[in-house]
């Protein structure tokens, strides 16, 4: 197959932004194909972009001949050009589709896909993952990034706000930050290195220039990572703030979390609804409790640890029945 160049074409719109108020205009939208329905006199194509997706509607006898033909050549992530008219319908969940006066096809894909593109049949998490770029296509993978993106883009603005400059620390590092069992070791050109667990100590040094500093990155620890609790490599939000006290660090902190949970809430409503995850903004303060106060009433529950020792998983989960919502140690 011969594929077609994008020439002078421009988006004009995406998916999303297609409704019923630009009825009749005409709009040039690029995309994947997702799903094709095939009724004989008609055929609709679902096209997909990074925000949603939406109907090319094709009555056969009422199109162009060459976009009727264009439309036949498609499968499944095909990527294409539509120019169209748009046209309020009640067909359709959202009330609106598109005509097409003329259809690029700028991509092919193979003509079987490894996992099922919509979804409606489950893959195994091997199959997923053999075919990930596939895998995030799919509508839940597409909402989860878009709220770790609002998220992390709600800090970034909170902490520039409240003065804070964002740094970014060395990966590869001479020795360690935080307990070397927890090392990830690598071979630095003949000498031994590691992986960076965490930016602390590059952050102590940067607050005697910036005095309140923050980095979003990757990290890495060798912990048995085959819980919920622990990760091998994830993506920290470090700060440290110069001339503080302890509650003021847990001022921000909440405060931060706070900010994160309403501008999600307010951005990601749609995505949210899609990952049937339900947000709630936390009020502030935080409940403070004391080292003390956790160990009594861990005693109370049968977990006896002795003064001075770090609390274990079960305990903590045993914590989080008693205490629900956020919560910070002191003392």
């Amino acid at each position: 197959m011969k594929l077609d160049s994008i020439d002078e074409w421009t988006r004009t719109h995406h998916t999303a932004e297609v409704t019923s108020e630009i009825d009749g205009k005409e709009v040039t939208l690029f995309g994947w194909v997702q799903e094709i329905r095939d009724l004989g006199g008609i055929r609709f194509i679902i096209v997909q972009d990074r925000e949603g997706s939406l109907q090319i509607t094709i009555p056969k006898k009422r199109v162009d001949a060459e976009v009727v033909s264009k439309s036949e050549q498609l499968q499944h992530r095909y990527i294409i050009g539509v120019k169209g008219v748009v046209k309020k319908t009640n067909m359709t969940p959202r009330g609106i589709e598109v005509v097409p006066t003329n259809i690029k096809i700028l991509g092919i894909a193979a003509s079987q896909l490894p996992i099922d593109i919509t979804g409606k049949t489950p893959a195994s998490i091997e199959a997923r993952l053999d075919a990930r770029a596939l895998d995030l296509c799919q509508e839940q993978n597409v909402a989860a990034f878009k709220v770790q993106h609002t998220a992390l883009e709600a800090i970034r603005s909170f902490l520039f706000e409240k003065g804070f400059i964002e740094v970014h620390t060395p990966r590869i590092i001479a020795t360690a930050t935080e307990g070397g069992a927890a090392l990830f070791a690598v071979d630095y050109f003949g000498e031994k290195a590691y992986l960076a667990q965490s930016p602390q100590l590059y952050k102590e040094q940067l607050v005697m220039s910036f005095e309140n500093v923050f980095e979003v990155g990757p990290f890495f620890r060798a912990e048995e990572s085959h819980t919920r609790r622990h990760l091998s490599e994830f993506t920290s939000v470090d700060i440290e703030k110069a001339f503080a006290s302890a509650e003021d660090v847990m001022v921000l902190l909440e405060q931060v979390i706070q900010h994160v949970c309403k501008t999600t809430l307010e951005r990601c409503q749609k995505e949210l609804l899609t990952l049937k995850y339900r947000l709630e903004v936390p009020k502030v303060p935080f409940k403070r409790l004391t080292y003390g106060e956790v160990l009594s009433d861990l005693k109370k529950k049968g977990a006896e640890i002795p003064w001075g020792e770090d609390i274990p998983t079960e305990a903590f989960r045993t914590l989080g029945k008693m205490y629900p919502k956020f919560y910070f140690i002191t003392d």
